[in-house]
């Protein structure tokens, strides 16, 4: 069987392909593509080999991953990975489409599988009605994430935003911090959360971290302008905000 992942996140990418050969060996992947265009372009090459079966992410770095159905006509049986619980499911339902939500759960995706093997039996299996997910996905473009799936050793948690107290990124991982002081690493990167988290209670710092209001506790001036954030429970490393985001970072305090 050929697989093609269309996803933006490479530890979810990753993680889905070696899942994908733990369930079937003899499973192809493809390619890994990050965006719509990349992937259109993927779709236009005829010399590839043509996937069975897509895994496509709802949200890609460029667009909707449903444009690319749109743009690229594909008719072919499709999986969707979602970081939105409970927000689209009931239509991926009405439309006879599987999906799974991040982080991706080797059972639920061998579930997924057994079912893709079954509706590949049906002569004419049932498109997406591509039009009808489109309109759904609008107002979800403003809906931010309320909470996070997260994988513990061998169990699944689910970690309301409100009690996240910052993201940071370190030792090529990015990883979540609760109010009592555990880090747990994310199948996010920075850039993608900045996407997921309402602005009004998150704000971007510095490349390497994302703090939420509850969890300031001080503020202090250094020379030059220099602005350190204190933050409860303490992080890692210090938290500096960078120069070219100061001033938006007292506008997002004074709201």
């Amino acid at each position: 069987m050929n697989v093609l992942i269309v996803e933006d996140e490479k530890l979810t990418a990753r993680r889905l392909e070696s899942l994908l050969i733990h369930y079937d060996p003899t499973i192809r992947v493809l390619a890994q593509l990050p965006s719509v265009s990349k992937a259109v372009a993927w779709f236009a090459d005829t010399s590839h080999d043509q996937p069975d079966l897509l895994f496509l992410d709802i949200h890609l770095e460029d667009d909707s991953g449903f444009r690319l159905i749109e743009q690229a006509g594909l008719t072919l049986p499709i999986i969707f990975t979602t970081a939105y619980d409970q927000y689209m499911l009931q239509a991926f339902k009405t439309n006879s489409i599987d999906y799974l939500l991040k982080p991706i759960d080797a059972d639920e995706l061998a579930a997924a599988l057994d079912k893709f093997k079954q509706v590949r039996q049906i002569p004419t299996p049932l498109q997406p009605d591509v039009g009808a997910l489109l309109k759904l996905l609008q107002p979800a473009a403003t809906a931010y994430k309320d909470r996070f799936m997260v994988t513990i050793g061998t169990r699944i948690r689910s970690i309301e935003t409100a009690e996240i107290a910052y993201f940071f990124f370190e030792d090529k991982a990015t990883w979540l911090t609760t109010p009592e002081g555990q880090h747990i690493v994310i199948e996010y990167s920075l850039d993608k959360l900045a996407t997921l988290l309402d602005p009004k209670l998150f704000f971007r710092v510095n490349r390497a971290c994302i703090v939420s209001l509850g969890a300031i506790r001080m503020i202090h001036t250094y020379s030059g302008s220099k602005l350190k954030v204190d933050l409860h429970p303490a992080p890692r490393q210090e938290v500096f905000v960078s120069g070219d985001r100061i001033t938006p970072f007292k506008d997002w305090l004074g709201r």
